[in-house]
C-alpha cells in the first residue's frame, strides 16, 4: 500500500505490508510450540524420567531456535540474491534496448485488456518517473526493491520460537510426577488457540478457523510423537 493511498483511504486498513514480518514472529512462535510440545510428549511417552524430559527439552529450545535462525537467513538471503540477481537483468535489458522493453511493458498491459493505444500511453507514462521500478513491477513482478534483512529475519524467528517454546517447556517444569503430557497438552492447545487468533486478527483474517487450524495441527503433531515415543519406549526402554 502505497503512503498516498493510505493517507486518502484511511479507513482501508491493509494490512498486507505486515506479511513479512507477520509470517516470520508466527511461523517462529508456532513452530516453538509445537516442535518442543512433541517433544516432551514424545520423550515423556519413551521414559519416566523427568529430568531426562526436561533435559531434552532445553536442548530441543536451543537446537530449534538456532535451527529456524539459520533456515530464515538462508531462505531470505537466497531470496535477496534471486531478486537482485532479476534487477540486474532488467537493467541490462533496458540498456540494450529500451524500446523493446517499452514494447514489452505495452504487450503487457494490452493483455491485461488495455486497447493498444491507451496501453502505449500506460507504458509511457509509468516509465517517466522509475522506469527500472515499473519493469521490475510489471514484467518481473517484484513489488519491493528493499528486501527484508536476512539477519534481522534470522533474529525474529529465532527468538520467537525460544519464546514460545518456553511455555510447554515451563509446562513440563511444574507438571506433578506423572502429569507431564497432560499439562503440556494442555498448556499447548491453549497457546495455539490464542496464537491462531492472535495471527488472524493481526492479519485481518476470520478468528475461528485460524484457531481450530492452528490447534489441530499441533495437536496432530503431538499425538503423533506420542504414539511414536510410546513405541520406541515399549521396544528400547
Amino acid at each position: 500500500m502505497s503512503d498516498t493511498f493510505a493517507a486518502t483511504h484511511p479507513e482501508d486498513p491493509h494490512r498486507l505490508g505486515r506479511s513479512h514480518w507477520l509470517r516470520a514472529a508466527v511461523l517462529g512462535a508456532t513452530d516453538g510450540i509445537v516442535s518442543i510440545s512433541s517433544l516432551l510428549i514424545g520423550v515423556a511417552a519413551a521414559v519416566s524420567t523427568a529430568d531426562i524430559v526436561l533435559a531434552t527439552g532445553f536442548a530441543g529450545v536451543v537446537a530449534g531456535a538456532m535451527s529456524i535462525a539459520a533456515s530464515e537467513y538462508i531462505s531470505v538471503s537466497s531470496q535477496a540474491d534471486i531478486e537482485q540477481a532479476e534487477i540486474e537483468r532488467e537493467k541490462l535489458a533496458l540498456e540494450r534496448d529500451p524500446e523493446g522493453e517499452l514494447a514489452e511493458m505495452a504487450a503487457i498491459w494490452r493483455a491485461r485488456g488495455l486497447s493498444a493505444e491507451t496501453a502505449d500511453q500506460v507504458a509511457h507514462e509509468l516509465t517517466q518517473n522509475g522506469v527500472l521500478e515499473a519493469h521490475l513491477r510489471d514484467e518481473v513482478g517484484l513489488l519491493e526493491l528493499h528486501s527484508a534483512s536476512p539477519k534481522r529475519a534470522a533474529m525474529a524467528s529465532g527468538s520467537a520460537f525460544a519464546c514460545a517454546a518456553l511455555l510447554p517447556l515451563a509446562a513440563a517444569l511444574l507438571a506433578p510426577a506423572g502429569l507431564i503430557v497432560s499439562w503440556v497438552l494442555v498448556a499447548t492447545l491453549i497457546a495455539l488457540l490464542a496464537l491462531g487468533a492472535l495471527g488472524a486478527w493481526t492479519g485481518g483474517a476470520p478468528i475461528v478457523p485460524a484457531m481450530i487450524r492452528t490447534a489441530l495441527w499441533g495437536a496432530v503433531a503431538m499425538a503423533a510423537t506420542f504414539l511414536a515415543g510410546s513405541l520406541v519406549g515399549g521396544i528400547f526402554v
